[in-house]
């Protein structure tokens, strides 16, 4: 292994605290011997360059490090837009077209390591976890912006760059085994993004227990009271499309086990998970059963409400009288009408109407009358005061023409 030269590209600085010296486009393996190879790749593709190298044994018998650049489609994090303008700003902020070739090498490597650890655990992320994942990488981003650099700008890069790393493995360690299917029971049938092509795609949950039915949730309430059927389960929010409850049920109580579909009866078929039923009776109690269906009729989640009405101690349950029935043909009862009574009754009824009609117009009349004459009555005392005025306004007029005439005699 002595004096062999391990050729890579785009490294143009030196490391002097390392036994292999990079001078222009080569290392060169210094005077300790007992450094392996291996640690030396490692070496360069964390702190060097990110590419990813590949030892090879040339027909000379020399080994070298050849890149293999990885051109995948971008990570979770970069899925996000900003996250991806926050590196670009990074990179052009550089002081040189090397330390930004050098800074775009670090950020590429990075997302070939964003997507081993999504890959790693399903490779899926849904919008939330996104979110949260992309704010902290953001704030952690702006704190190293805003701290005085103590090492090379690329050594500092790396670093930023494994930080978020670790923040997406965080946040997808939380997501995968609770939130990825948080149906313990149900169908779910839910929107994710993939993390390698950045793209939604549907993602099915199947029931854990095999079947839809989630259980019986018994119910009591008391005679003219209310129930509250709440069917709701917060992992129905992440349900695709638009599905609605049915409501259904069977009176009295029965076996559920023994039913069958054509023994319930539709209630209400509603977007709301919850429904009350208020006024209770006794003859209410019953099996209720909610359904969580698709607009196809696809059956994400179900379950039953037995409900028990307890009679009330404080009502009096008096029973309804019926009233006997009279004999078929009873002639004489005042309540069968017969067409000698109805001629003379409708006779009534229309000379009642007619002069009820009568009497109104003449009422209407006279009152019309009444109106017009104090009309009139207000019209006339108003001309004779107009009148009167004019008479006291002309008096002083003629009082002084008079006056004039005698002067000028």
């Amino acid at each position: 292994m002595e004096g062999f030269m391990l050729t890579i590209l785009n490294v143009t600085f030196r490391l002097f605290y390392f036994p292999y010296q990079i001078v222009g486009a080569s290392v060169v393996r210094g005077n300790n011997s007992n450094i392996k190879f291996a640690e030396v790749k490692r070496f360069i593709q964390l702190v060097v360059n990110v590419t990813v190298f590949d030892l090879v044994t040339t027909t000379t018998g020399v080994h070298c490090l050849t890149s293999r650049t990885d051109h995948r489609a971008r990570a979770c994090l970069q899925c996000d837009r900003s996250i991806r303008m926050m590196h670009e700003d990074f990179i052009l902020s550089a002081p040189t077209l090397q330390d930004q070739l050098n800074l775009q090498s670090i950020r590429d490597q990075a997302y070939v390591t964003y997507i081993e650890t999504s890959q790693e655990r399903k490779g899926l992320i849904d919008p939330t976890t996104l979110y949260r994942a992309k704010t902290e990488y953001q704030s952690e981003f702006d704190r190293f912006l805003k701290t005085k650099l103590t090492g090379s700008v690329t050594f500092e890069a790396i670093q930023i760059m494994e930080k978020g790393r670790k923040i997406l493995e965080k946040h997808l360690d939380a997501f995968i085994p609770s939130e990825l299917c948080p149906n313990i029971c149900g169908l779910l049938i839910r929107r994710v993004m993939d993390c390698v092509s950045c793209r939604y795609k549907v993602y099915i949950c199947p029931s854990p227990t095999g079947q839809q039915d989630c259980g019986e949730y018994p119910v009591q309430a008391e005679e003219g009271g209310q129930a509250l059927l709440n069917c709701f389960l917060p992992w129905h929010r992440l349900l695709l499309g638009r599905p609605e409850y049915h409501y259904s049920w069977v009176p009295g109580a029965s076996d559920i086990d023994k039913m069958n579909e054509s023994d319930f009866s539709v209630l209400i078929v509603t977007e709301d998970s919850s429904i009350v039923l208020n006024q209770l009776r006794l003859d209410e109690e019953g099996t209720y059963r909610c359904s969580l269906q698709a607009q196809n009729g696809t059956i994400f989640y179900q379950a039953t409400f037995p409900l028990t009405v307890i009679p009330s101690p404080h009502q009096t349950h008096w029973p309804l009288v019926t009233l006997p029935s009279l004999p078929h043909g009873d002639s004489y009862s005042p309540f069968q009408p017969t067409g000698a009574l109805l001629v003379p009754l409708i006779t009534v009824v229309t000379a009642l109407t007619l002069t009820a009609s009568v009497g109104l117009a003449v009422v209407l009349r006279v009152m019309m009358n009444q109106q017009r004459t104090a009309t009139e009555l207000r019209r006339r005392r108003k001309e004779e005061n107009g009148t009167e005025n004019m008479t006291e306004m002309n008096s002083p007029a003629e009082s002084a023409m008079s006056f004039l005439e005698i002067t000028w005699k």
